[in-house]
C-alpha cells in the first residue's frame, strides 16, 4: 500500500540520483489564461525526466541478491534512461527493451548510460512482453515503468517538492501514461492537503484512464496514436488504478494539435524545451479543458524534455500551423508570363514572406494551358491568414489550404 511515508523514505535515495527541480511562476501563461501559473520544470531533472526518482527508488530497495542478477525493464525512452543511470549508479548490470520505433535520441541515451538495449514490438505494451521474456530467462528483476508501488513512491518525490515550493498550490496537473506519475503526486499531495484539486491529463490518441474510471475497471484501447510518445500506453496500470480512483478529481484528454501548441509557446515564450508528455499539463490549462478561476493557483508538471530532433521539427511545423503562423496553399494560374507575378502582389500588399514556392506544369489536375503551384508562407496569426486568404478569393483564385 503507497503512503505518504513511503514517499518520504523515497526521497533520501531519490537525492543520489536526481535533483530538486524548479517551480517558476509564469506571467506569460498567468495572462494567458488569467490562472496563477506556476510550471514544475522536471524536464530539467537528471536524464530530462521524472523516472530516474522511481527507478532509483526501487533499484535501491532491491536485494543484493537480486542487484547480482541484474534488471531488465520495457520503455518507450524516459523510463529507460532512469533505469539504466540508477543501475550503473549502484552498479547493477541493466538491459532495457524498448519499442523499435522509440526515438533514436531515447535509445542513443539509455546506451551512454550504461544499458543494453534490445529494441522490440511496435508499442510498450509489446515491448514489455519481450522484457518479461528475458526477466524469465535471465533471472533479472523487473523494473516496471509505473505498475510498482517503489516506483510510484519515487515519482510521488516530485508532489512533495510542489507543496514546499508552492504551499498556496490549489490544483496540480499531471500527465497520465501508465499512471505512476499521477499516483505518486496524488498520493503525496492528498494525503497532506486534500483540498488541493489533483487534474489527471492524457493524449486524446492513448486515452484510457476517464473511461477506466467511468466503467469502474480498467480499459484496455487496441492502438495509441500521439505525438506525446511518452504517455503512449494502451491502459493504466493495475497497481496504479486503486490510486487514481482514491485521489485523482478529474481526467482530461488533450489532441495532438493542442499539444504542439503548447511546446511551440513554451519553446518560443518560456525558452524552454520539453517532449509531447511534457506539454500534456500545460496544453490542458491552455485549452481549459477543466475548469479554474482567475487567480487559481495552478502547477501543471512538465515531467520531460526529451524529445528526438526529427519529432521535434514535425511538431513544431504543427504548431505554428496551429497558431496561423505557417501557411502552405495550392492555386492554379494561367502558364503565361506576368501570371506569377499577379499573385505575388497580393502577397506583396499582405507581407506575407514566402519560405517555398513550386511551380508544377507537368500537373495532370490541370489543364495543360495552366500551371499548378504550391507556396509555403510565414504568416502573423489567424486574422493574417483568414485576410490574407479572402484577398485572394476576392481576386479569383481558387485557393487549397494545405496546412
Amino acid at each position: 500500500m503507497l503512503e505518504l511515508e513511503a514517499i518520504r523514505e523515497a526521497r533520501e535515495r531519490v537525492r543520489e540520483t536526481s535533483r530538486h527541480t524548479p517551480l517558476e511562476h509564469s506571467h506569460t501563461y498567468s495572462s494567458m489564461t488569467g490562472a496563477d501559473v506556476r510550471l514544475k520544470l522536471e524536464n530539467f531533472q537528471r536524464t530530462g525526466a521524472f523516472k530516474i526518482r522511481g527507478a532509483t527508488n526501487r533499484i535501491a530497495t532491491l536485494s543484493e541478491e537480486q542487484k547480482d542478477a541484474g534488471v531488465v525493464t520495457a520503455s518507450a525512452g524516459n523510463h529507460a534512461q532512469g533505469v539504466a543511470l540508477a543501475a550503473t549508479r549502484s552498479g547493477v548490470d541493466s538491459k532495457i527493451v524498448m519499442p523499435e520505433h522509440a526515438p533514436i535520441s531515447k535509445v542513443k541515451a539509455t546506451k551512454n548510460y550504461g544499458a543494453e538495449v534490445v529494441l522490440s514490438g511496435r508499442d510498450y505494451d509489446a515491448a514489455a512482453e519481450r522484457a518479461h521474456e528475458i526477466e524469465r530467462e535471465e533471472g533479472r528483476t523487473y523494473v516496471h515503468a509505473f505498475d510498482d508501488e517503489y516506483v510510484m513512491a519515487g515519482q510521488g518525490t516530485i508532489g512533495l517538492e510542489i507543496l514546499e515550493d508552492c504551499p498556496e498550490v490549489e490544483t496540480v496537473v499531471v500527465p497520465i501514461g501508465g499512471g505512476g506519475l499521477i499516483s505518486g503526486i496524488a498520493t503525496a499531495i492528498k494525503e497532506q492537503k486534500p483540498d488541493v484539486r489533483v487534474i489527471g491529463v492524457q493524449a486524446a490518441g492513448a486515452s484510457s484512464a476517464a473511461a477506466s474510471l467511468e466503467k469502474g475497471e480498467r480499459v484496455s484501447i487496441d492502438e495509441v496514436d500521439t505525438i506525446a510518445d511518452g504517455i503512449a500506453t494502451r491502459s493504466i496500470g493495475e497497481e496504479t488504478f486503486p490510486y487514481i480512483k482514491e485521489y485523482v478529481d478529474e481526467i482530461v484528454t488533450v489532441s495532438d494539435p493542442e499539444i504542439a501548441v503548447a511546446l511551440v509557446y513554451l519553446l518560443e515564450r518560456s525558452k524552454t524545451l520539453v517532449e509531447g508528455a511534457g506539454a500534456v499539463p500545460l496544453a490542458a490549462v491552455l485549452f481549459e479543458t477543466f475548469d479554474y478561476d482567475d487567480g487559481e493557483v495552478i502547477v501543471p508538471a512538465l515531467c520531460g524534455g526529451n524529445i528526438d530532433l526529427n519529432t521535434l521539427t514535425n511538431v513544431i511545423v504543427r504548431g505554428l500551423v496551429e497558431t496561423g503562423r505557417y501557411l502552405k496553399i495550392r492555386t492554379v494560374l494561367k502558364d503565361r508570363p506576368g501570371a506569377l507575378e499577379d499573385l505575388l502582389d497580393i502577397f506583396t500588399a499582405h507581407r506575407a514572406n514566402i519560405y517555398a514556392i513550386h511551380h508544377d506544369r507537368t500537373s495532370r489536375e490541370v489543364e495543360m494551358s495552366d500551371t499548378e503551384v504550391e507556396i509555403e508562407l510565414e504568416m502573423r496569426g489567424p486574422d493574417h491568414v483568414d485576410a490574407f486568404l479572402a484577398d485572394l478569393r476576392d481576386a479569383g483564385y481558387a485557393v487549397e489550404v494545405l496546412a
